[in-house]
């Protein structure tokens, strides 16, 4: 038998302003590749062209990457702002099913920032279109340069910027060795209303939810707001994560051919 097959969402992009894509970060491959141990398949956020029940009898896994996009915000309820721009809407028309889905036939999930939202919209949670601007909470946006501009260093944009304190003794604490940790932080939304199944077991410093699991979910299920397919193969914090992911996929994989 050869590799398990992890499914990876796309995020619609448009090309040089014409051409419409589907686009994944080699960066998440990267890690299901070398840490996980799998096969990527990146397959289109978009149900006119994914049918969720084919893609579940293919993969073994399926990761919901980050993305440039918001939630739509009438997905929990909000109206919509030009200020909380772009969406993917289509990928929300496929993300939120494909969770439920998953989490139904103990397909091995992965939620990573938009994901890690998208587990939590799927289960009847809100969001809070621009956590920035509540009192007392932290910029989690990534950083820029004093005149806008995201900043030009790749490392900076992804470097480790606030803490995070983990469930003691849950499925985090348990992976990852320890309680507290620190993450980097590249979103603008986060969770304001856990939904029906979601458990919190990561908090940041300013109370801003940083991991969820699936209560009662038949296999991994279990999302996270920061950037854990970054720097996964020195990460003492994203790296056992996404091994025991992969180990989650094999596991299935033994099951499911």
């Amino acid at each position: 038998m050869g590799r398990p097959v992890i499914g990876v969402i796309g995020n619609a992009r448009l090309l040089e302003n014409r051409f419409p894509a589907q686009i994944v970060g080699m960066n998440n491959l990267r890690a299901l590749a070398e840490v996980a141990g799998a096969l990527p398949l990146v397959f289109a956020g978009c149900p006119q062209v994914t049918d969720l029940g084919d893609l579940l009898d293919t993969v073994d896994g399926v990761l919901l990457t980050g993305g440039r996009a918001n939630v739509h915000p009438h997905r929990f309820g909000l109206p919509a702002d030009p200020a909380h721009e772009p969406y993917d809407e289509s990928r929300d028309a496929l993300a939120l099913p494909l969770v439920e889905a998953c989490v139904a036939r103990g397909v091995p999930l992965f939620g990573i920032c938009r994901g890690f939202q998208e587990m939590n919209v799927a289960f009847g949670g809100t969001l809070d279109p621009e956590i920035r601007n509540l009192p007392g909470r932290l910029n989690h946006r990534m950083p820029r340069l004093p005149n806008g501009e995201l900043h030009p260093d790749f490392e900076v944009l992804f470097a480790d910027r606030h803490d995070v304190t983990l469930t003691e003794g849950g499925v985090f604490a348990q992976l990852i060795g320890r309680d507290r940790i620190r993450v980097n932080s590249l979103h603008g939304q986060g969770i304001r209303e856990k939904g029906e199944r979601v458990v919190v077991e990561g908090i940041a410093e300013d109370g801003t939810i940083e991991a969820i699991r699936i209560d009662g979910a038949p296999g991994f299920a279990l999302g996270v707001q920061w950037h854990a397919e970054h720097g996964t193969a020195t990460s003492d914090v994203n790296r056992p994560l996404v091994a025991a992911f992969g180990r989650a996929v094999a596991e299935k994989a033994r099951t499911h051919r």
